[in-house]
């Protein structure tokens, strides 16, 4: 077993039952004495931060604002001016103003984009400040990964996404239908589920932005033990996972989900109307990280509705890995002490763990608890996953290549394209074979 699936069997399992410890946020106040510094908001010296956020939302903006105005009446000499753009704008409207620096001092890096922003010169590296940090200890293996670059940490995670699988429990009750364990019985099940004259369909498909989470996650189960989990681009003979005879069978399997399982428009379709086609009752089966559960339960029946683990491919793996998002710190900040303080309160182990309960996402500390809430319920598909690493096989994404930004559109335009038989599968896959090939040549130079 390599060390990052180690890594990955024990991520859930400790996250989600070690006991909270207690008085977990006591150390905010040693930590704010060691890391504020006068001129930085620490003293006498108002200062105003200015932090913008990524993955916008009504409920997690009034979720941040509240544990800012906590933070803020703890350090009455540091303001924090929150901004909160649409979410389907927010990364353009990020590097737009970090590309004409702008001062920001707090900037939610994602997992995406976080070689994009180190590559720029635009974010800082938090290594000196998390070395004074005494909750940086109980912070996991995985999230520390998520938010590095080049060996050096760039932002720290607010919570960690893990897809799984949501599916309509009525419906498959109706039909004497079991959940699909593999990517071939997701197809048969979901066309089992379809009856356009009810509008009902079996696949709660993402043509649009994001699209490629389902392309990627296909190829990547279809080459299974052959992927390179250091690299996951890549085989372990340095080809691209794209240029095989397996992504070939994926991508084939992938058209027949759509055409025969899934709503014509869900061509366009990206999060925001994938989950609602769930919610609403027009589709049976969804892939989704944890931050839709309150979605899901805030707007369905309880026993409606179901979770298990991710499809497998043909050899019985099924591959994955936690991502996210996070804070770090402009590089063009004049207030860096200042925002780290920020940084660091809403990474505490208390904050962060309040706040992945209430907007559903992997608290980042080994420390969270062992709390029914993850125990139980729509959280323990996730443990049960973890706890089979040989299945559920840990893969590292590549977040490390400047282009990863761009990915999702080249996928988005040249996968509808394939989908309206505008090209062919084997240009589709020559096209995404090349486009990694040029970040691997980028990356050498």
């Amino acid at each position: 077993m390599t060390g990052r699936k180690k890594v990955l069997a024990s991520l859930l399992t400790t996250v989600l039952s070690v006991g909270l410890l207690a008085g977990c946020g006591s150390n905010q106040a040693n930590d704010s004495a060691t890391n504020g510094n006068a001129g930085n908001g620490a003293k006498d010296e108002k200062v105003t931060l200015r932090m913008i956020e990524s993955l916008t939302s009504p409920k997690r903006t009034a979720l941040l604002q509240a544990m800012i105005t906590k933070f803020k009446a703890e350090n009455p000499n540091i303001d924090v001016d929150l901004v909160s753009p649409p979410f389907d704008q927010a990364d353009n409207k990020i590097r737009t103003m970090l590309g004409s620096n702008e001062q920001i001092d707090v900037i939610e890096v994602r997992d995406l984009n976080v070689a994009e922003f180190v590559n720029n010169g635009y974010i800082e590296p938090l290594d000196t400040y998390t070395g004074q940090w005494s909750d940086f200890a109980t912070v996991s293996s995985i999230s520390k990964s998520v938010g590095s670059v080049g060996g050096k940490l760039y932002f720290i995670p607010n919570g960690l996404y893990e897809r799984q699988m949501f599916y309509r429990a009525d419906w498959f009750k109706e039909k004497g239908l079991t959940p699909p364990t593999t990517w071939q019985e997701l197809y048969e099940t979901g066309k089992k589920l379809t009856d356009p004259a009810k509008n009902r369909f079996g696949f709660s498909f993402r043509g649009g932005a994001g699209s490629n989470s389902t392309t990627d996650a296909l190829v990547l189960a279809y080459n299974g033990d052959n992927v390179n989990l250091e690299d996951s681009m890549f085989t372990k003979s340095g080809a691209t996972i794209f240029s095989t005879p397996e992504a070939k069978t994926a991508m084939d399997l992938y058209m027949k989900i759509y055409k025969e399982a899934s709503p014509p428009d869900s061509i366009n379709w990206g999060f925001q109307e994938q989950v609602q086609a769930f919610t609403s009752g027009v589709t049976g089966i969804l892939l989704q990280d944890p931050d839709v559960i309150q979605s899901l339960q805030e707007k369905m029946e309880k026993d409606t509705w179901a979770t298990a683990p991710l499809p497998m491919g043909p050899n019985g793996k099924s591959l994955l890995a936690a991502g996210g998002a996070g804070w770090g710190i402009g590089a063009n900040s004049e207030h860096k002490d200042a925002a780290w303080k920020l940084v660091s309160f809403l990474s505490s182990p208390a904050e962060n763990t309040a706040f992945s309960k209430d907007y559903g996402l992997i608290p980042i500390h080994t420390s969270a608890s062992e709390d029914e809430f993850f125990q139980s319920g729509p959280y323990k598909t996730l443990l049960d996953m973890s706890n089979k690493p040989d299945i559920f096989v840990n893969f590292k994404p590549p977040f490390e290549y400047p282009g990863t930004g761009q990915w999702g559109q080249v996928v988005m335009e040249s996968g509808q394209a394939l989908l309206l038989g505008q090209a062919k599968l084997d240009d589709t896959l020559k096209k995404w074979n090349d486009f990694w090939v040029d970040q691997k040549e980028k990356v050498k130079k």
